[in-house]
């Protein structure tokens, strides 16, 4: 009789898919806004004051992985980040999907990335990564960067601009530009 349980004993080593740990978010938030302000000085606590916002992140679902060893939050259908300077001018940011790792404090987006400028100008890139400390946007793959103010469509692979896309830095271009030269008197 002991025979028969000792060989009904379960060896087997599990690999691959179901060796695999399920990971669930701590927290889980549908048709969010996240606003981030900053308060100029200092205030105590009976001081009256106002505060500047400096982002909003709005989308249909965030799950929040910041319980993690790399923490992270992921946006899976969809993000918009709205960027504003010390004018108030706005600077749009939207993904079909996208990671914020709060660690590094980087933003991977994914999919059908657009920037648009308060100015009109555009980026269009399939994947992005938009980095918040230097405030700095840059990618590896195809690009499309649309000016209005001079009419120039600029394609490319690789660059990387500033959140304002007032300064783009592009590694490889291709295509027709049109560039406006102007005369000396």
């Amino acid at each position: 009789m002991a025979m028969l349980f000792f060989s009904c004993k379960d060896n087997y080593k599990r690999v691959g898919e179901e060796a695999k740990k399920e990971i669930f978010p701590q927290g889980v938030a549908k048709n969010f806004v996240l606003t981030y302000t900053e308060i100029p000085e200092n205030l105590s606590a009976e001081d009256t004051g106002s505060s500047k916002v400096l982002a909003v992140i709005s989308g249909p679902l965030r799950n929040d992985f910041d319980n993690l060893k790399f923490p992270h939050q992921t946006f899976p259908e969809g993000v918009l980040v709205e960027i504003f300077n010390e004018r108030n001018e706005r600077t749009t940011i939207q993904a079909d999907q996208g990671i914020y790792f709060t660690a590094t404090d980087v933003i991977d987006l994914q999919g059908n990335v657009v920037i648009k400028g308060h100015d009109g100008k555009m980026l269009e890139a399939p994947q992005l990564y938009y980095d918040q400390e230097n405030e700095w946007a840059f990618t590896q793959e195809k690009f499309k960067f649309t000016n209005p103010e001079d009419g120039t469509v600029m394609d490319g692979e690789g660059m990387d601009i500033k959140k304002d896309l007032t300064f783009l830095n592009a590694h490889k271009t291709y295509g027709l530009m049109l560039i406006k030269e102007e005369k000396d008197d």
